[in-house]
C-alpha cells in the first residue's frame, strides 16, 4: 500500500488533505503538535495520527519509521507551519520568535523532506513532495517579517529538491495559498473580511482548506507528472497586479 505523509495533520489544510488522500486509498501518516485531540473526523479511514515536532530530529524519524512500516512512502505534503506567536514590527522582532518560526517552517520541513527524499531513493519508485508556502513568500507584511521569510525559504526548499530528485522520478512543487480560512487566519478574521469585501479578493470569497487539498491531491495522482519545481498560487486572484 502507499503511503502518504502529512504534517499539521490535525486542522486546516492539513487535515482536509490527509481526508481527501486517505479517500483516494493512501494509507496516510500524519503528525501534529498536539496530544489530546479530537479524532473522530479520521474515523473509519486509514489514517495514523502521531503526536510530535517536526522541528525535533527525532520526531521526524519517528513519523518516517511509522510510515515505512504502513508501506512504501509514496507523498509527502509538508504543510506544519506556525505563525509569530506576536505580531510585531519587523523593526522590534525578537530572536527567539524568529528562531521558533525558522525551526518549524524551515529548518523542520528542510530535514523532514531531505529524510523522506532518501527514503524513496531507497525504494526506487518515485514519488511526489508537495510543500505548502503562501502567498508571504513573495507578498511584504512587515507586522511577521519571520513568517514572510520562512514561506521564501519554503519556495526554495522545493525549487533545491526538485532539481535534486528529478533524475529519481521523484516531483517536488509547492502550493502558495492566499487567504484560507483555518486556525492560523481565524485570529484575524475580521480584517480579512473587510479586505476581500473591499476588493483584494477577485473571486470575492475566502478560501478553504478544500480548495488546496485538491490541487494536494492532483500533484499525487500523475496529473502534473510532468511539472516540478513549480510553485502554484491558490488564491483566488489576490496575485494580480491591476490599474
Amino acid at each position: 500500500m502507499s503511503t502518504a505523509i502529512v504534517t499539521g495533520v490535525l486542522g486546516g489544510i492539513g487535515k482536509a488533505s490527509a481526508l481527501m488522500l486517505a479517500e483516494k486509498g493512501y494509507s496516510v501518516v500524519g503528525m501534529g503538535r498536539r496530544s489530546d485531540v479530537d479524532l473522530s473526523d479520521f474515523k473509519g479511514l486509514d489514517i495514523t495520527y502521531l503526536a510530535g515536532d517536526i522541528s525535533s530530529a527525532d520526531d521526524r524519524q519517528r513519523l518516517v519509521d511509522v510510515a515505512t512500516q504502513k508501506g512504501d512512502i509514496a507523498v509527502l505534503v509538508n504543510v506544519a507551519g506556525v505563525a509569530p506567536k506576536v505580531r510585531r514590527d519587523i523593526l522590534e522582532m525578537t530572536e527567539e520568535s524568529y528562531d521558533f518560526v525558522m525551526g518549524i517552517n524551515v529548518r523542520g520541513t528542510l530535514f523532514l523532506t531531505q529524510l523522506v527524499a532518501n527514503k524513496m531513493i531507497e525504494q526506487g519508485k518515485g514519488g511526489s513532495i508537495i510543500n505548502i508556502s503562501s502567498c508571504s513568500a513573495y507578498t511584504s507584511s512587515t507586522s511577521r517579517g519571520e513568517y514572510c521569510i520562512s514561506k521564501a525559504g519554503v519556495s526554495m526548499i522545493t525549487k533545491l529538491f526538485a532539481d535534486r530528485l528529478a533524475s529519481e522520478g521523484i516531483t517536488v512543487n509547492e502550493i502558495c495559498p492566499g487567504i484560507i480560512a483555518t486556525g492560523m487566519t481565524a485570529v484575524v478574521k475580521e480584517k480579512y473580511d473587510n479586505l476581500i469585501a473591499g476588493g483584494l479578493v477577485p473571486l470575492g470569497r475566502w478560501g478553504q482548506p478544500d480548495d488546496v487539498a485538491k490541487a494536494v491531491v492532483a500533484l499525487c495522482d500523475g496529473t502534473f507528472g510532468y511539472t516540478t519545481g513549480q510553485s502554484f498560487i491558490l488564491d483566488g486572484g489576490m496575485h494580480i497586479r491591476k490599474l
